[in-house]
């Protein structure tokens, strides 16, 4: 390796490698990564994550501007500290329940947090592949869960891949639905079809799309996000299976 690239990675490392290097609090700023993250975390659940800046971080933990960046160097330091922490509150069946329990048990969960806390849609998207040592842990329990399945490592990482790419899919669709009822005033699923009838009144009489309007007409509107993930769900975990049968 070059002296360029050892400096590069040495300057470059990601905050998990750099988390031993902690400084030691000062007695007029007592702060730790947790608090960090977690002060960021109550800002982006009141205000989004456009509501996270350093500055606000600080005026919120009662410090100095620049005292944060003696734990973080970036805000993408932050983001990986905020993902951490609210993984934290993931926890999935023992392994001995299946593989597929445990995945359902894992994309239901990683459904909740995302939709109590929305902003992880725009973490996702700015750090994909991200993977700080809690996910890691969780990664840890999917994989072991597979264990029992007759295929080689790169197949059971693509599965929990599968898996979490469709739940990141489907909560950042209902993440967004729920932002757009916001922005419009709309408080349940009944007002949105209210807003929509007339258009979709429309499409019905005009002849052109009988199976849409099949569905418009006869739908039990019992279809609400909840069911169709669940439904998606289903979907991937039998696909993954036959497909290895």
């Amino acid at each position: 390796m070059s002296d360029k690239s050892a400096s590069k990675h040495i300057s470059g490392g990601t905050v998990w490698e750099r988390l031993g290097e902690q400084p030691a609090a000062s007695p007029r700023v007592p702060l730790s990564h947790d608090r960090i993250a977690l002060t960021a975390i109550e800002l982006a659940d009141s205000a989004g994550l456009a509501g996270v800046s350093m500055r606000q971080l600080a005026e919120q933990l009662g410090v100095p501007t620049m005292a944060p960046y003696r734990y973080i160097s970036s805000k993408d330091d932050l983001f990986e500290l905020m993902i951490d922490m609210v993984h934290a509150d993931l926890a999935l069946p023992s392994p001995s329940t299946g593989w597929e329990e445990v995945l359902r048990a894992y994309a239901r969960q990683v459904r909740e947090v995302t939709l109590c806390h929305p902003w992880l849609v725009q973490i996702y998207a700015r750090l994909p592949g991200v993977l700080t040592p809690r996910m890691a842990d969780i990664a840890e329990q999917a994989l072991a869960a597979m264990k029992t399945l007759s295929v080689d490592v790169d197949t059971k990482m693509a599965i929990l891949t599968t898996v979490t790419a469709f739940t990141h899919g489907a909560a950042a669709a209902e993440v967004a639905q729920r932002q757009l009822m916001d922005r419009r005033g709309w408080d349940s699923d009944d007002d949105v079809r209210s807003a929509y009838h007339p258009y979709m009144a429309e499409l019905t009489s005009s002849g052109r799309y009988p199976a849409l309007s099949d569905y418009l007409v006869n739908g039990s509107n019992d279809d609400g996000a909840a069911w169709q993930f669940e439904f998606g769900l289903t979907c991937v975990l039998d696909g993954i299976e036959s497909n290895l049968s």
